[in-house]
């Protein structure tokens, strides 16, 4: 009798659990259904429905067969233009409230991009290069609080091209500063534009005032850093200290010139003369460095924007920016599997659909290099190292994946870009800056990607386009 009347209650037990999963599950249903009607998510500006949808979760196989199935997911997405990106550091305590509980203390550092409020993370967790791209989350604020001024050479120009007057403010690890180094590096301006590059540890910018976590720089005979959890201990000769201000934050950078946007983030162009920030928007600064300083350039004749690709640039930019460069975060920062399985359903797409196109011309925007191939390598030559393992987008390498290998090494290969790519820098910042993704800041080793880089590549074998 006794066994029975347990059995009943383990049978009783388990039909509330059952109805309590169901009550959660539908509630969950209620709130995705509530936040689908507010705003045009990218889960839907892609189509992954129904048969498709059952297609692109295949694709692990890696057979050709999804392959062309995921190519065609990224036919519908719709154009995303990176003036809606969000910019800085977003505390959620003052612009975040109705999206988390009360007393949660979210910091977001956010590169060039945008945020999905759905995918916020809790727990005090600081992120960099928020990546979600549903909220738009800070479009609502004035466009003029952003810091987005041009250099030009036109007459009376605030900013006029002129040597030594600007400084680029960058991390080996982000990699919308990395784009900035490398076109000047490509253009031959480093004795034009002066560049620091700051420690790949984030640090808390204030002690003792608030809790912000951010960029910071290092010392030539300072004490090493250790993780804001306490562990570890990092060079602090691995940044570069501030030449210009003797600042010790990129945040008393902002603060020296009254920023009122709180979003202390890299790239960040100066104005040494006027001693403010010309613009820390990475996509125009890239135009600008490409553009404006030919007089003084050691490679002037190298044109990364060409009129006459100027549209099939941005078309492509237009598609690889919220598919992949982006994607890799919506992988790595999704809170629940059903965000991240959308998510990397897209990053997949657009993965195989990059391999198609490049096996097929030489550059991602045709027979010449662009601004295009520059903003894909940044986060290829991230993929293998940091991506795959941090961020969980292990459907596909860069590495088990000819076209795009080749494709990556003849970049890296080019004059003056292999010295952009510090990979141990690199992975030093993902890997001890997110303590809530990786709370003994231990760093993998890794399987000695560039040493693949230095290996010759075969693109000029199948394409005569010249560098």
């Amino acid at each position: 009798a006794v066994v029975v009347e347990n059995e009943e209650k383990e049978k009783e037990e388990i039909i509330v659990v059952g109805n309590d999963e169901a009550v959660e599950e539908e509630a969950q249903i209620e709130v995705i259904d509530s936040e689908e009607e507010k705003e045009e998510t990218v889960a839907k500006e892609i189509d992954v429905g129904g048969d498709n949808d059952e297609e692109t979760r295949s694709m692990a196989a890696e057979d050709e067969e999804a392959k062309n199935n995921n190519v065609g997911i990224l036919e519908n997405m719709d154009e995303v233009e990176e003036d809606e990106i969000v910019h800085g550091i977003i505390d959620n305590e003052k612009q975040l409230r109705n999206k988390v509980e009360e007393g949660d203390a979210i910091i977001l550092e956010v590169l060039d991009v945008e945020v999905e409020n759905e995918e916020l993370m809790s727990s005090d967790l600081l992120i960099e290069n928020e990546s979600y791209s549903e909220d738009k989350i800070g479009k609502a604020d004035s466009e003029e609080e952003s810091w987005r001024d041009m250099i030009s050479g036109e007459p009376g120009a605030r900013f006029p091209p002129e040597p030594n007057r600007y400084h680029l403010y960058v991390s080996h690890a982000c990699p919308w500063a990395h784009r900035t180094v490398m076109v000047m590096v490509l253009k031959g301006l480093e004795d034009v534009i002066g560049v620091t590059f700051v420690h790949p540890t984030w640090q808390y910018t204030k002690p003792g005032v608030d809790e912000h976590r951010g960029w910071v720089f290092g010392s030539k005979d300072g004490k090493p850093f250790c993780s804001t959890s306490g562990v570890g201990s990092f060079p602090s000769f691995w940044g570069e200290e501030d030449p210009n201000m003797e600042a010790k934050s990129i945040r008393d950078i902002y603060e020296l010139v009254d920023d009122t946007t709180e979003r202390y983030i890299l790239p960040l162009l100066w104005d040494k003369e006027l001693k403010t920030i010309v613009s820390n928007e990475s996509s125009e600064i890239i135009r600008m460095l490409n553009l404006e300083f030919n007089e003084y350039a050691t490679n002037p004749t190298l044109d990364l924007y060409p009129e006459s690709m100027s549209e099939k640039v941005d078309e492509v930019n237009k598609w690889i920016y919220p598919s992949f460069n982006n994607g890799v975060y919506r992988c790595g920062l999704a809170s629940t599997q059903e965000s991240y399985d959308v998510a990397i359903d897209e990053l997949t797409a657009a993965f195989d659909k990059i391999d198609s196109i490049l096996q097929k011309q030489r550059y991602i925007a045709g027979g010449v290099f662009t601004e295009a191939d520059v903003r894909l390598f940044v986060t290829l030559i991230r993929f293998d190292e940091v991506y795959d393992i941090y961020f969980k987008t292990n459907t596909r390498s860069v590495s088990s994946t000819p076209a795009v290998l080749n494709y990556v090494r003849e970049i890296y290969q080019m004059k003056g870009v292999a010295d952009t790519c510090a990979m141990d820098m690199i992975k030093a910042h993902y890997y001890t800056s997110h303590v809530e993704l990786n709370k003994y800041s231990i760093i993998p080793r890794g399987v000695n990607f560039i040493g693949l880089l230095q290996e010759p590549h075969n693109r000029d074998t199948y394409f005569s386009t010249p560098r």
